[in-house]
Order: structure tokens, then C-alpha cells, then sequence
């Protein structure tokens, strides 16, 4: 088993009496899934029966097979999920069912909907989604209790986000949108503060599909939300989630590798909770491709490092199909196949390259899309010049920001903007100088690649959410937060800095 994701060992109890496999005391468990299982049937075949209009016999047949199959179903993967489960924590099989048991009753509201009798699949779809993610919150609190890596991810993540769930909406009532005309994503502030700025152009293409500019956007995150926002009838909804739920998964996969690289819990969980508590860390709540991006990349990392290079290289194609960035995940890749050829020989290499070849797929099929549909796979490149981008070296990104900072008054919000965006290029550029003599080669020409790429566009616009998704740094800081004190000065730099930029966010303020 991963020592990344042990869990704490405890000497299982012994089990009570069995009726078959199933101990005495988990029978009201068994009885709770199979209700639930039940309700789920009955509800698929409400849903049959109101919209694809059977007859009447095959309505009642359907009902037969649905209140048949479903119950055993549920208490099928209830059984074999706990079974699993405490298999791998070694604590008893009859503890894990009657503790995943609870994980079931959410879709008891299910009746709800079947009583009412609303006609909308909307809202049949928005109350499966809700209680899918209850169920999937009780089972992950229940993990929480034998693996450390789950309790503090959900600790890190509940502990940085419920927080601006509220700061943010509060901020935009309260203080107001800065003055002009902005694209409202939806009617309620709750939902729409999360929709600014870029978000628009991902909605757009989710559900309009690619035109002008647009194209500078890379469709595996507006493609998914596309397919979860048909499905249950809201984008802007499913791109929250879709971004919630890969931060959540993100900061899993960190922890894993900063665990695996450092063997200590600590730094692993200072690591994800200075990207959580990064300044610019709104953007992974937002609807924008971060979080999904830092997901895919630090995951191709976590199976590089393990040798499962084609693993490693599909999750590459998946980043570079996210942000064109993506691509660069063929750095860590390459380094660990080459490295693991050295050490093992055998077919490492071969394999190495099987994953190193997947990594541009996701590029490779985005352009070959633009080529189909404007004629020019490299659109996505020259679209950037809406945004005044091109192509030049590193250095001239910074030389163009100190030019645009002395061309304009100190205290302008473009000098501002300008002066924010060069301090976080500088701190990086600091960092990727230390993480060469600090982590491993794999991290550091990664850091290096994905700092100095962007960079590379005459520009540092947007640079502080650039460097959010560059997880390296992250674990070097998570190195030196060791020491008290510079644990206390990131923290204190960090939250009030993260807590300010919810706030222009959410009023409309370029932030990055």
C-alpha cells in the first residue's frame, strides 16, 4: 500500500456474529441501503414514466425491474465498499458498514421530488446532484477518520472555502460592483460573484460553443462544464462544482506527492494549505480552469513519480487539452522514465516514452479542431493578440511592465495592477532560482518551464494566477514553514491578502 495514503493502523474488534457475510449489527444497515436503493429505483422510474411516456405495460415492467435490481445494487456497493475500505485501514468489516450505512440516507429526499410531482428535469437533476454530494460528503468524512491525507485535505479545503463563499457575495453587495457595465452569469449573487471575467468567455463556450477570442481558451474545462451544466441545467452551477471538486482532488494529489517526496505529514499538509491560503487562491473556487488544471498536472507528477508513466502521460494529455501549459508535464515525465531507466533498466524507458508521446495529445487534438474550424490550428495563439500578447523573450515582460508602471501615475489602478503583477513574477522568479538547489531536478525545471512560459508573452498580465497553479513552489515553502516563524509570516501575509483580493474580485477589480 502507498505510503502516501496510509492510513492510521488501529487493531481491529472483534466481529460480532455473522448472518452469512453480513455481522448481526450491520442488518439495519443492510436494511437502510436497500431503502435507498429503493427510493432511487422508484425515482428512475418516475422520471421514465412522466418523460419518455411508456405504455402502461411498459411502465409496470420497468417498475418491476427497478424495485428488483436497485435495492440489491446499493446494498451490493455498500458492502463491497466497506469491505474494501476496511480492508485497507484494517479496522472491522462490521465498524465500516454501519458507519457507511449513513452515507445513504440523503437519498431518501428523493421522495420529495416523487410526491410533489414537478414536471422539470432541471429540478430532478439539480436534487440528485445535491444529494450525490452529500452522499459523497458523508463518505468522505467517514474516510477522515482512518486516513489522515483525507482529514486534512477536507480540513484544509473546508477551512478555505466556506470562508469565501462568504466574503465574497457579502462583498458584493455590500461594497457594490465597481462602476460600468459587467456580464451578470446569474440572478443571484451567490452564484454570480463567482462568474467574473474570464469565467464569461468559459460560459460562453459551454454553451454557445467557440467563436473570436474565445478560441484562446482550451475546451477540456468549458467541455465539462457543457456536459454537467445539460445535465442538470445550470453552466455556471456545474462549473462551481466541476472547480470545487478538482480543487478538492488537487489538493489530494499534493499532499500525496509532498508526502511521498518528504515522508512527513506536516510539511504535506503546510504544502496544500499555502496553496489553499495563496493570494490569488479565489480563482480555484472560481469558474476558471485552475483548479482543474492543478488537479491533472500534479496528479501526471504523482504517477511519474510512482513509474506509472502512461498513467502519468494520459493525465498530461488531459492538462494540455486544460491550458496549453499542460504540456509541460512532459518535463517531470521525461525526468523520472530516464531516471527509473537508470536505476531498473527492463522496459521503463519504453514505457517512459508511450507517456512522454501522450502528454501533447490534448494540444494535438485542440489544434487539429481549430484547423477544422477557422483553418489555422494555431489560432489559439494568435487570438492572444486581443489581449496584446505575442511572443518575446522573458525578460521583456518584466522591461514592458517597469515602462508601463513609469508611463503612468504611481497611484493608477493600471500602475497597481502592474506593480502586483511584477512583485508575484519576482517572488517566483526567487523561488524557482532556491527550488534548483532545493527539490528534486523533475520539480524544479517543471517550476522553471511554468514560470518562464508565460512569460514569454511580452506580458506578465494575469501572472499572479499563473504561478497559483505552480505546485513546486508550494512545496518549498511547505519545506521552510518547518520553522515556526516562517510558517506565522506566510500565513499572516497570505489570508489577508487572499481575504482582499475575494473582495476586488468579487467587485469587479482586475485582479489576475
Amino acid at each position: 500500500m502507498d505510503v502516501a495514503l496510509a492510513p492510521q493502523l488501529e487493531e481491529a474488534p472483534e466481529q460480532g456474529r455473522r448472518v452469512w457475510l453480513l455481522p448481526r449489527s450491520a442488518r439495519l444497515g443492510l436494511a437502510l441501503t436497500a431503502a435507498s436503493g429503493l427510493t432511487v429505483g422508484v425515482f428512475i422510474w418516475y422520471l421514465l414514466a412522466t418523460h419518455a411516456h411508456l405504455g402502461d405495460v411498459a411502465s409496470n415492467l420497468a417498475l418491476a425491474v427497478f424495485v428488483l435490481i436497485t435495492p440489491i445494487v446499493a446494498a451490493a456497493s455498500w458492502y463491497l465498499y466497506a469491505r474494501w475500505i476496511s480492508w485497507t485501514c484494517n479496522v472491522s468489516l462490521e465498524e465500516m458498514l454501519k458507519a457507511d450505512a449513513w452515507s445513504y440516507i440523503p437519498f431518501f429526499a428523493l421522495w420529495a421530488y416523487i410526491i410533489a410531482m414537478p414536471a422539470s428535469l432541471t429540478a430532478a437533476a439539480a436534487l440528485s446532484g445535491t444529494l450525490l454530494l452529500l452522499s459523497a460528503a458523508t463518505k468522505i468524512g467517514v474516510l477522515g477518520r482512518y486516513y489522515p491525507m483525507v482529514h486534512h485535505v477536507s480540513v484544509a479545503f473546508i477551512a478555505t472555502r466556506l470562508p469565501l463563499m462568504v466574503i465574497a457575495p457579502l462583498a458584493a453587495v455590500v461594497i457594490g460592483q465597481r462602476q460600468g457595465t459587467h456580464f451578470a452569469a446569474s440572478h443571484s449573487v451567490w452564484l454570480s460573484v463567482w462568474g467574473r471575467w474570464d469565467a464569461q468567455h468559459y460560459l460562453q463556450i459551454a454553451t454557445n460553443g467557440y467563436s473570436g477570442k474565445e478560441m484562446a481558451f482550451f475546451p477540456l474545462y468549458p467541455w465539462l462544464i457543457h456536459v454537467l451544466g445539460g445535465a442538470i441545467g445550470n453552466h455556471l452551477t456545474a462549473g462551481l462544482l466541476i472547480s470545487n471538486l478538482s480543487f478538492f482532488v488537487a489538493l489530494g494529489y499534493l499532499y500525496a506527492l509532498v508526502r511521498l517526496e518528504y515522508g512527513d505529514d506536516t510539511i504535506a499538509y503546510h504544502a496544500i494549505f499555502y496553496t489553499a491560503i495563496f493570494p490569488t487562491a479565489i480563482f480555484f473556487s472560481a469558474v476558471y480552469a485552475e483548479s482543474l488544471f492543478l488537479a491533472l498536472t500534479v496528479a501526471s507528477v504523482y504517477y511519474a513519480r510512482h513509474g506509472n508513466y502512461i498513467t502519468a502521460g494520459i493525465f498530461g494529455a488531459l492538462a494540455s487539452a486544460t491550458r496549453v501549459e499542460g504540456i509541460l508535464t512532459i518535463i517531470p515525465l521525461a525526468y523520472e522514465a530516464w531516471s527509473g531507466w537508470r536505476e531498473r533498466r527492463g522496459t521503463t524507458l519504453t514505457r517512459g516514452v508511450i507517456g512522454a508521446a501522450l502528454v501533447p495529445t490534448g494540444l494535438l487534438a485542440y489544434m487539429a479542431y481549430l484547423g477544422a474550424l477557422v483553418g489555422d490550428p494555431l489560432n489559439f495563439m494568435h487570438v492572444q493578440d486581443n489581449w496584446g500578447r505575442h511572443l518575446a523573450p522573458p525578460w521583456m515582460s518584466i522591461i514592458n511592465t517597469v515602462h508601463a508602471i513609469a508611463q503612468n501615475p504611481l497611484a493608477s489602478s493600471d500602475s497597481v495592477n502592474h506593480m502586483i503583477e511584477l512583485a508575484f513574477t519576482l517572488l517566483f522568479l526567487v523561488l524557482m532560482v532556491v527550488a534548483f538547489r532545493t527539490l528534486r531536478p523533475s520539480y524544479s525545471w517543471y517550476f522553471a518551464a511554468s514560470l518562464l512560459v508565460p512569460m514569454c508573452t511580452s506580458s506578465l498580465m494575469s501572472m499572479p494566477r499563473f504561478v497559483l497553479v505552480i505546485f513546486p513552489a508550494f512545496m518549498l515553502l511547505a519545506v521552510w514553514g518547518r520553522n515556526p516563524l516562517v510558517n506565522s509570516t506566510i500565513v499572516s501575509l497570505s489570508l489577508p491578502l487572499l481575504g482582499l483580493f475575494t473582495v476586488l474580485f468579487a467587485c469587479w477589480y482586475w485582479l489576475a
